[in-house]
């Protein structure tokens, strides 16, 4: 954050939410600001990091990156090439993983905004790299979709209940997946 003071609209696109949702913390007291002398509403750094801290939002939100980045984790290399393809020609920036023990290693690296995740695969299953993800509070904003071709109720409860913010049966429309990709990453934005 270069500037010293904030108004609702810049402050908002810090924090990656909506500047009527800043606005209602501004209102609500959560978030200090003083007024001009024609109404308007300013913000301190100093009290915009202290809010961010505060609601244990996305560290880095100041500095998220243009491109929204999905990291693929499937042991499947043919379905590895067909997403990439797919999610690169609609502007997104894609990284690979083969397993749950590469994931990990990408997630600090990359710095997905959203993970494709398959759920069965060696060493650790896509249950179990959810429930990590999803319980440490530096990574618990990523969205993890999962997506998968043992498709059963039990695999749907157990992945939902470990934390996926979505779910799919594999083989998935294009359509369809671009969707769910654009409402989770939407979501992002619209609720830290």
């Amino acid at each position: 954050m270069k500037d010293e003071i904030f108004t609702i609209p810049q402050a908002a696109k810090h924090c990656a939410i909506s500047r009527w949702t800043l606005s209602k913390c501004v209102r609500s007291g959560e978030l200090k600001a003083s007024r001009t002398p024609g109404g308007h509403y300013r913000i301190l750094k100093e009290d915009l990091e202290g809010f961010i801290v505060k609601k244990g939002m996305y560290p880095l939100v100041y500095k998220r990156f243009s491109k929204k980045r999905i990291l693929i984790v499937d042991d499947d290399k043919d379905i590895q090439k067909l997403l990439t393809t797919i999610l690169s020609d609609h502007k997104y920036k894609t990284e690979v993983a083969s397993s749950g023990f590469e994931a990990g290693a990408k997630l600090v690296q990359f710095k997905p905004d959203l993970i494709i995740l398959d759920l069965i695969m060696p060493e650790i299953s896509g249950f179990d790299v959810c429930r990590r993800i999803k319980e440490d509070p530096d990574m618990s904003y990523i969205k993890i979709l999962a997506i998968t071709g043992y498709d059963t109720e039990e695999n749907r409860k157990k992945i939902m209940d470990a934390g996926a913010d979505g779910y799919l049966a594999k083989p998935v429309e294009i359509d369809v997946l671009l969707r769910h990709i654009e409402d989770l990453l939407g979501a992002i934005a619209a609720h830290p």
